[in-house]
C-alpha cells in the first residue's frame, strides 16, 4: 500500500502564506487600534474645549438666562443623589421603550408590504408620503386633544416621529436589491421564502439599520415632545419646571442627559451594524 507524498516545498508555501496572513490579521489590528486611539484624542481635545469655551461664557453671563457647566455639574450631583433625576427619567425611557417598539415592528412590516405588494403601494404610499411630510408638530395637539394626557398619548406622539424612517427605509432597502441577484436566485429555483430570506432582507438590512438610527434620534425628540405638551410627568416636565423658576443649571442636567442617551443609543445602532451588517464597515477598517 502506497502513501501520498506531498510535493517539494509544499510544507513550507503553505507555512509562507500563514505567516503572511498573520502579519496581514497583526497589521490590520494595529491600524484600527492606532485610530480608535485618535479618534479618541480628538474627542478629548474636543471636550475639553467645548467645555472651556462654555465656561468662559457662562461665567460672563446672567445665572437667569446662562449657566456654566462647573454649576451644571454641581448640579447633576445633587439631583441623581436626591433620586430627582431619575424620578423623571424614568417615565420618559419607559414611554421611548414602548414607542421604539412598535415603531420598529410596525415600520418595517410596512415597509416590506408596501415593498413586495404593489396594490398595497399605490393604495397606501401617498397615505405614508402625507403623513410623513406633514410636520409632527402640527399634529400632537389633536393627538393630546383625542388620547389625552397619559401614556397613549405620549406613546402614539413617539410612534408619530419614529415610525416613518423605519418605514420608509425599509422600502427603499427593498425596491434597492438588485435585479440581476433576485434572477440569479430564480435561475436557481429559490422559493419566494428562500429568496426574501437570503438576496432581499440582507441586501436591505443596511438601509434598515440607517431606518433605526434615525428613528432611535426622532424618537428622543418626540418623547421630549410629548412631556412638554402634556407637562405632567417626564424629562420634559422637569425641564419646564427648571425653567419656570430660572434654575438655568438644573435645567442642563436633562438636557446634558438626553445628549448623553443620544450618544449611548447611537453607539448601540453601531455596534448593531457592525455585526449585522460587516461588509458595511469594511472601509472604516481600512483607512
Amino acid at each position: 500500500m502506497s502513501s501520498f507524498a506531498a510535493p517539494a516545498g509544499f510544507d513550507t508555501e503553505d507555512a509562507d502564506t500563514r505567516d503572511d496572513q498573520d502579519r496581514a490579521k497583526t497589521r490590520a489590528a494595529t491600524r484600527a487600534r492606532r485610530r480608535r486611539l485618535n479618534m479618541l484624542g480628538i474627542q478629548a481635545v474636543s471636550l475639553v474645549v467645548v467645555l472651556a469655551i462654555w465656561q468662559f461664557v457662562g461665567v460672563h453671563s446672567s445665572p437667569a438666562l446662562f449657566t456654566p457647566p462647573s454649576a451644571v455639574a454641581l448640579a447633576a450631583i445633587d439631583m441623581i443623589g436626591s433620586g430627582e433625576l431619575w424620578k423623571y427619567l424614568a417615565p420618559s425611557l419607559g414611554v421611548l421603550a414602548l414607542g421604539l417598539s412598535i415603531s420598529i415592528v410596525f415600520g418595517i412590516a410596512v415597509g416590506l408590504i408596501l415593498a413586495r405588494f404593489w396594490i398595497a403601494d399605490v393604495a397606501l404610499g401617498p397615505y405614508v408620503t402625507f403623513l410623513y411630510s406633514t410636520p409632527a408638530v402640527a399634529l400632537v395637539p389633536l393627538i393630546v386633544l383625542w388620547a389625552g394626557y397619559q401614556l397613549e398619548a405620549k406613546t402614539i406622539i413617539l410612534v408619530l416621529f419614529a415610525f416613518f424612517p423605519m418605514a420608509i427605509n425599509t422600502y427603499q432597502g427593498v425596491k434597492n436589491v438588485s435585479h440581476e441577484l433576485l434572477e440569479v436566485g430564480k435561475a436557481f429555483r429559490c422559493s419566494e421564502r428562500q429568496l426574501w430570506i437570503h438576496i432581499v432582507l440582507p441586501a436591505a438590512l443596511p438601509f434598515i439599520i440607517a431606518g433605526l438610527r434615525l428613528a432611535v434620534g426622532r424618537g428622543l425628540i418626540g418623547m421630549v415632545l410629548a412631556d412638554l405638551y402634556t407637562a405632567i410627568s417626564g424629562i420634559g416636565y422637569l425641564i419646564v419646571r427648571s425653567a419656570a423658576t430660572y434654575r438655568v443649571d438644573r435645567m442642563f442636567v436633562p438636557i446634558v442627559a438626553l445628549g448623553i442617551l443620544g450618544i449611548t443609543f447611537t453607539t448601540i445602532v453601531s455596534q448593531i451594524e457592525t455585526r449585522a451588517v460587516p461588509w458595511t464597515r469594511v472601509n472604516d477598517r481600512d483607512e
